[in-house]
């Protein structure tokens, strides 16, 4: 009887250690006090067709289901998978699944970051954000 207690005892307790295990490796401020990402990075590393632009370019530019390609900084975690990046030029929210993380890197909002993606733009109103689809250190 006790054994079969404490196999469900760790059945149900399973599900919600996960979460804990996938944290996201981002380590810099947040704005909302809970955490959720992961990591696994994209193995390809070469050169790539969608163009690196400013943040600046991209909100004055950029056109809705576009690709983009991003460099500077998670300046902060916003709750569950949406994150503020920054660069010289202004602030953009962007989305990261857990997934897009590199395993066993921490990044903070000292870390430089490179970030692709495809940048959604509503047409009624000012909403912009960057689902992003690959994120990379830059050393």
């Amino acid at each position: 009887m006790k054994k079969q207690s404490l196999v469900i005892a760790l059945a149900l307790a399973l599900p919600l250690a996960l979460p804990l295990a996938a944290s996201a490796q981002y380590t810099g401020p947040n704005t909302q006090p809970a955490a959720g990402a992961g990591a696994s990075g994209t193995p390809y590393a070469g050169p790539s067709t969608v163009p690196a632009m400013s943040v600046k370019q991209l909100i004055d530019t950029g056109k809705d289901d576009q690709y983009a390609t991003l460099r500077g900084f998670i300046v902060s975690h916003d709750g569950g998978e949406h994150y503020t990046f920054a660069d010289e030029t202004g602030r953009i929210k962007v989305e990261i699944d857990a997934k897009h993380f590199p395993p066993g890197v921490k990044i903070d909002d000292k870390v430089r970051v490179e970030l692709t993606g495809e940048f959604d733009k509503d047409l009624i109103g000012s909403k912009v954000e960057l689902d992003v689809k690959r994120l990379a250190v830059l050393r």
